[in-house]
């Protein structure tokens, strides 16, 4: 296992905390977000009105946002579809297969999007595999779906590596 394939371009505590202006510096023309503990609490499928106003900022701006998850077709319909958002489901992540369907659907180039995820060992992967820069926040509730529950063990193996390897993560407050 090479850790560098594990390690994020970014440390942000939440996908909220991302300005569009920021992004745009960075010549991001669109997001890639992962759905459970990352933009919703994977027990609130309903979202947060500070959702609804990231959504927003970041459509102001001309920037797009695309869910890219692992779960099934009917769980991340429900969670997005009142927004507006597009999604790719079952994207297979750690895999770039969903990733670069992703890419397909926002006719984007992947040095021009940016992935954002809890996980190292599924959405930073795969951005890696696809070749997009990544962005790691922390989940926004500390309880996970049971599925989720193994990787986060091999997370917490992968992070003793990093860390000791490249000292303590600096996470900051906005991008």
């Amino acid at each position: 296992m090479k850790i560098d394939n594990y390690k994020p371009d970014y440390l942000v505590e939440a996908v909220y905390q991302l300005d569009p202006k920021r992004l745009q510096a960075l010549n991001v023309r669109a997001v890639m977000v992962d759905l459970d503990n990352t933009l919703i609490a994977w027990d609130n499928p309903d979202g947060t009105p500070e959702l609804l106003a990231w959504l927003s900022e970041m459509r102001e701006n001309g920037l797009k946002v695309v869910v890219v998850s692992n779960n099934k077709q009917a769980r991340v319909a429900r969670a997005v579809e009142k927004f507006g958002v597009d999604y790719i489901w079952r994207a297979m992540k750690p895999f770039a297969w969903g990733i670069k369907k992703a890419l397909r659907l926002l006719d984007e180039r992947p040095e021009n999007v940016i992935m954002v995820g809890d996980q190292l060992m599924t959405d930073i992967r795969a951005a890696h595999r696809a070749g997009v820069r990544s962005i790691l926040v922390k989940p926004l509730v500390e309880s996970d779906a049971w599925s989720t529950q193994v990787n986060r063990w091999r997370e917490r193996r992968v992070w003793s590596k990093l860390i000791k390897r490249d000292g303590e993560p600096v996470w900051k407050t906005s991008l």
